[in-house]
């Protein structure tokens, strides 16, 4: 990748608060060839029927030789994450995990979670009190998705502060600049990670109790199973906090939408929709290869050639979304690709919902806001899974 191109400019930190412009300039060419050889598509229509399409591939070992993997560090020794896998191996994959995750096999296992997950909330906000400032990612939008992705595979709660490590050096691998210093981490956190969950799970095989990795022991191999509870455990959280902050971030910034929400909790299912499209946790896939020749706006895509999909340009795609650059919980028909999709859309997208559905009123009935303290906030490094590291406020109370 070369310094100056757009693809360059998007990595660039300097960027990460505000990439949008880059997306208004990307979007004047539908499908743009980098000098690398990769292919940048960044609007609404081309980027849904793209991901749609099974001539391109999320399989990594798919990739010209010399070209990134992201997501895969080598060597790590474990079969793919399903979301780096084609079909047939990804439908069987998906179709397994999904039997104790949700419908049909288990239509209430994501929702007997409530209670606990509302708890957590409580908890949280609880220790507010007597605070005049708080962390937003440290203090409640980061422990509350790992609460609840802890619970989902039945990994002890108390093992959190390794998972913290391991998970932003396993989400960095994602990110196209990660270089070899990125993929030696990740792979170090991954084969610890691994190592923990390989022990793990043999205590599950033995002595089976709640959670996904006691009800998938008898049906996946080891090393399935390990490569999936690795990509459930950072996925299943980082998407969230994101998501959780860029919300809080984004009212606080519209700050006569925040005073409409306090009055009209109702209003949280279209303002939780419309952060998903104007301020999405993944703002794009950069690890799918085009497995033929592919026609896409006027322009052939190559054989072989890798693909990002730039899912947060689209989401602003003006040919889709009226005024694109404006946080509107009122825009109808929001189809966005908030959660991706195709046959890849997010497998924990129903989890994310109930959490931020728990979460976001909560926060803003509970909590009197005074103001940011940094804005924009310190980001994350990570491009693809973008949001800020840290959301600082200053608070004035707590209520019951």
């Amino acid at each position: 990748m070369t310094s100056g191109t757009i693809s360059a400019q998007i990595i660039d930190y300097d960027n990460r608060a505000d990439p949008y412009p880059l997306y208004v300039e990307l979007r004047k060419q539908p499908v743009r060839r980098e000098e690398d050889g990769t292919y940048l598509v960044s609007t609404y229509y081309e980027v849904r029927s793209l991901a749609n399409d099974p001539r391109l591939s999320n399989d990594t070992s798919n990739r010209p030789p010399g070209y990134a993997r992201p997501g895969q560090p080598v060597a790590s020794g474990l079969p793919p994450s399903f979301i780096f896998t084609d079909p047939p191996v990804h439908d069987r994959l998906r179709d397994t995990i999904n039997r104790p995750f949700g419908p049909p096999h288990s239509p209430r296992f994501l929702d007997g979670l409530r209670g606990e997950l509302a708890k957590t909330v409580t908890e949280l906000l609880d220790a507010f009190e007597g605070k005049d400032q708080v962390d937003i990612v440290e203090d409640f939008s980061y422990p509350l998705p790992v609460t609840a992705i802890c619970k989902v595979l039945g990994v002890p709660r108390e093992d959190e502060p390794r998972f913290h490590v391991w998970a932003d050096a396993l989400a960095s691998s994602l990110d196209p600049q990660a270089g070899e210093d990125g993929q030696e981490k990740a792979l170090r956190a991954r084969q610890d990670l691994g190592a923990y969950l390989t022990d793990l799970i043999e205590t599950k095989r033995r002595h089976p109790g709640p959670g996904m990795l006691s009800a998938l022991a008898p049906d996946m191999t080891p090393a399935d199973l390990e490569a999936t509870a690795v990509l459930l455990l950072v996925a299943g959280h980082e998407t969230t906090v994101n998501a959780i902050t860029n919300t809080t971030l984004t009212l606080l910034r519209h700050p006569d939408l925040l005073d409409r929400f306090q009055k009209d909790p109702d209003l949280a299912v279209p303002i939780i929709e419309e952060v998903l499209r104007y301020e999405p946790p993944v703002q794009f896939v950069p690890w799918t290869t085009a497995l033929a020749d592919i026609d896409v706006a006027g322009t052939t895509i190559p054989k072989g050639s890798p693909v990002w999909l730039m899912l947060a340009a689209a989401n602003r795609d003006p040919r889709r979304f009226e005024d694109p650059d404006r946080f509107d919980p009122d825009r109808k028909d929001n189809e966005h690709l908030g959660f991706y999709t195709g046959i890849h859309y997010c497998f924990g997208a129903p989890l994310a919902r109930i959490e931020l559905h728990l979460a976001v009123p909560e926060l803003f009935r509970r909590v009197k806001f005074s103001r940011l303290l940094e804005d924009p906030p310190p980001y994350r490094a990570n491009a693809v899974l973008r949001g800020p590291r840290h959301l600082p406020v200053a608070i004035e109370g707590l209520t019951a």
